[in-house]
Parts: C-alpha cells; structure tokens; sequence
C-alpha cells in the first residue's frame, strides 16, 4: 500500500529529518510532541501535529497505546518512530501492526529477534557471522554471569539485551567486579528499556567500532558500505565518519557481505545497522549487535553513497521493492559527522537547556546540517540534549577533516554551551587526523586536553 499521511512518534532532529522525508515524497506528515514540545521545529514543519502527554517520556514518547491511538485518530496510515524511544520496541511495532498500520521498520518478530541483543548474536551464528566470544544468550542471575565469564574469559563486558546507546554497559575484570557491577547493569537496563536481561562478552582491547548500514525489503538486501564510530565518551559517539580508514578494500568487502548475509538471513525490510569490533592488530573482525531502525550517524552514509536512507524505509515500508542493486552502490569520497550537544564540555559535559540565541550555521557545497534548533527557541530539560549533527563530505578524508575544522569555526550558538569546543580539537589533534584512535581513545584524551575554550 502507498503511505498517505505518516505518524512521526518522535521528537527532535529526527523528527525534522523525518518530516523532510515524507514530504519529499508526497506524504503528509502529523507530527506528535508532548507538552513541553509544542513549540519544536517538527511541529512548525509538519502538516498536522497532536499532543501525546506531559513532558515525562514516559506519559508521551513512550506511551505505546497513547501514540498508536493518536495516529488513528489522525487519518495516519503509518508510523515512524525515528530512533531511541520506542524505535527498537517489538511490543510497540505489533501494536501498530495490530492497529492496521504500517511500522517504517521491519516487523515486530524481527525486532524480538535481532533487537534483543543475546537473540542476534544466536542469528549471526547461525548464518556463519563471527561473534565476540560471550555467554550462551542472556545470564538468568549473577552466579550465571560468573558461571558464563569463566568460559568467556576475563576482562568481560556486562551488556543490555535490550536497548543500546550505550546504557546498562559495565566492564568487569575479575569474579568481584562482576558480582559488584551485574546488579548496576541490570538496574540500568530495566530503567532505560524496561528489560533488565544481560548477557556477557568478552572485552576486546582497543577495538575498532565499525558498523555496517544496510537496507532490505525482506527478500533482499544491500549494504550502503560501513562507517567507523570508535570517537566515543561513556560508549556514546561523538563523531561518526564512513567509509573506515583502518579497513583494507578486501577486509571491508568480507565485512559487508557478512552484514548482507545476516540481514537476508532474518528477512529484514527496512534500513537496519549491524555493529561490529574490529581488531586492526589481527584484522579479525566480530558482529556485537544490530539496530533495528535509523541512526543517529546515517548522514555519512548518504553522503558517500547518495541514497537517502530515511526515504528508503518509507518506500519500503509502503510495499516498494529495492530498486538497486549492490553493483550500482559505490563509495565516493569521505564523510565526516559530529553530534552537536548542548552540554559544557569544559564541566564534565553537563548538560545546558535554555534558550538559542543568535545561530549562523555554516552552508555551503558538501556541507550539512541536520538540526532541531532555530532562535529563540527554548530547549526543555526533559530529553537528550543532541542538537543536530554537522556533516562535511569532500574528496578524501584529509580534505574532510579541514572542511570540519573550517566549518566548526563559523559555527555559532549564542546563549547555550555546546560541545563544538570538543569537535574543534578532535579535528586540529594529530592522532585523529591520523586516524589512529580505538573506542578507549577519547575519555585519556580529554583528561590529557581539557577543555576551556567556549564560543
């Protein structure tokens, strides 16, 4: 069936970003906000809006029957639900299914299998993807945890079976880390998710964070090439670029076979990422997780490769078949993105709501900006504090780096703190300019260069 009118259950840049899409293609989007969002860009862009609740996600953002009722109650016949919130959320999918609507995603059995991370790993393994070594699906309990880290081997990893960005991750390096940091884990988890399952893997040292963006309208699938996130504070990233400098042309076309073969393996339809670790010592390369929805990072892809991936899903969601094929997919150039935070990156990264002041936002051939914010508008305290991600894409990743530093520098923000501080000096450091960094490189960093400057 073509999509009509998109429900839009999120907020912020994606939502923008989701808004433009359905546009673009003829759509009428509605767009939901809660009560402290009625004033987001999103809301001025789209055709339609509807409040969904109070500005506790919890009443709103993540009220599964609240967002399927309004969407109803709108005319809509599909629903986007960006990413975060309840983008990876099987039981939220089968309610919009339920409900006789379209999910712009793959379907609820796909995100029960490969959203719940322990379920992945069993899939990826079963269509011959490498693996972390790790425990054999989800730990029932602490003593299960220790039982499994015996056979997987110290140091280990304690990971959220569901969710991602980061949240519910400890690092455990012997029996008493473990019995001390599982219980936090799983606290965390089930704070964030609503799931508190773990499960465990092995902590590989200085990896390479390297993901693998495909889509697939569940028959068949592509990959638009990779992107290297290992730029990361407290596992969240902070700058994502594509393609992976660190892999050679053979070793990145093993690695995305690998992603293709899982994704037709599991029938996805949608656009899906699968997250690898890469060890650039032995060039061995293991499958983590996937996520079951855009990204947060995806402009790089498009950038190298010219397909909009956010227009995918909805053709895909509205019964299009691919039209592509992997021969017509090429990778041209290099693409930088940075997260564009309103935190203080001079004060432990705290974050800073308030209200945006003059903005002057850098334009220009290969440059990009996919924002939420616009002046004079007041950024609520309720929710992540991403702003929007600057994209640069040039001819090669040197010349991508200097067209990041120079757009940094015209980048302004009066009235809030912003992490463009933190991107000016990862883009003028040496060792980033090299590219010689791995997912334990940045936090040292920061304690070696802290950060004072603001703008």
């Amino acid at each position: 069936m073509a999509i009509r009118k998109l429900f839009v259950a999120n907020r912020g840049e994606i939502a923008v970003r989701v808004v433009k899409a359905a546009q673009a293609l003829g759509i009428r989007a509605v767009q939901a906000y809660s009560e402290a969002d009625a004033d987001m860009l999103a809301v001025r862009l789209a055709e339609e809006s509807v409040c969904v609740g109070p500005p506790q996600a919890a009443k709103s953002y993540l009220d599964k029957e609240g967002l399927v009722r309004a969407a109803k109650e709108a005319g809509c016949d599909a629903v986007h639900p960006g990413y975060g919130f309840l983008a990876e959320n099987a039981d939220f999918a089968a309610m919009v299914e339920a409900a006789g609507l379209v999910f712009v995603g793959p379907s609820a059995a796909t995100i029960r299998k490969m959203g719940d991370k322990a379920a992945a790993r069993a899939a990826a393994i079963a269509a011959g993807v490498p693996v972390v070594p790790g425990s054999d699906g989800r730990v029932a309990s602490v003593d299960a945890a220790v039982e499994a880290a015996e056979t997987v081997g110290y140091p280990v990893m304690i990971k959220a079976a569901a969710g991602g960005g980061g949240r519910g991750i400890r690092v455990a390096g012997d029996e008493a880390e473990l019995r001390k940091l599982a219980p936090q884990a799983q606290q965390e988890a089930q704070a964030a998710f609503g799931d508190g399952g773990l499960y465990l893997e092995r902590a590989i040292v200085e990896a390479r964070h390297i993901e693998v963006q495909i889509l697939g309208d569940g028959t068949r699938a592509v990959h638009c090439y990779e992107r290297e996130c290992s730029l990361q504070r407290r596992r969240q990233k902070v700058w994502e670029e594509a393609p992976a400098a660190c892999l050679t042309t053979d070793r990145r076309e093993e690695l995305c076979a690998s992603a293709v073969a899982l994704a037709e393996s599991v029938g996805y339809r949608g656009a899906g990422t699968l997250e690898y670790l890469y060890d650039e010592r032995t060039g061995e390369f293991f499958f983590i997780e996937m996520n079951t929805r855009i990204q947060v990072e995806h402009p790089v892809s498009e950038m190298i490769t010219g397909i909009d991936l956010v227009a995918w899903m909805i053709r895909i969601a509205g019964g299009e078949a691919l039209s592509m094929a992997q021969t017509d997919i090429a990778i041209d150039g290099h693409a930088i993105e940075v997260r564009i935070n309103a935190e203080d990156p001079a004060n432990g990264f705290m974050p800073f709501p308030g209200v945006v002041g003059a903005l002057d936002v850098p334009e220009g051939p290969g440059l990009r900006f996919d924002g939420m914010i616009y002046e004079g508008y007041q950024i609520p305290p309720f929710y992540d504090s991403l702003l929007g991600k600057l994209i640069v894409h040039a001819g090669d990743r040197a010349a991508a780096i200097e067209a990041m530093a120079a757009a940094l520098d015209r980048f302004s923000v009066e009235g809030l703190k912003t992490t463009i501080p933190l991107h000016k000096a990862l883009a003028r450091d040496e060792a980033v300019r090299a590219g010689a960094f791995h997912t334990q490189f940045l936090e040292p960093w920061l304690e070696a260069h802290p950060l004072t400057a603001q703008q």
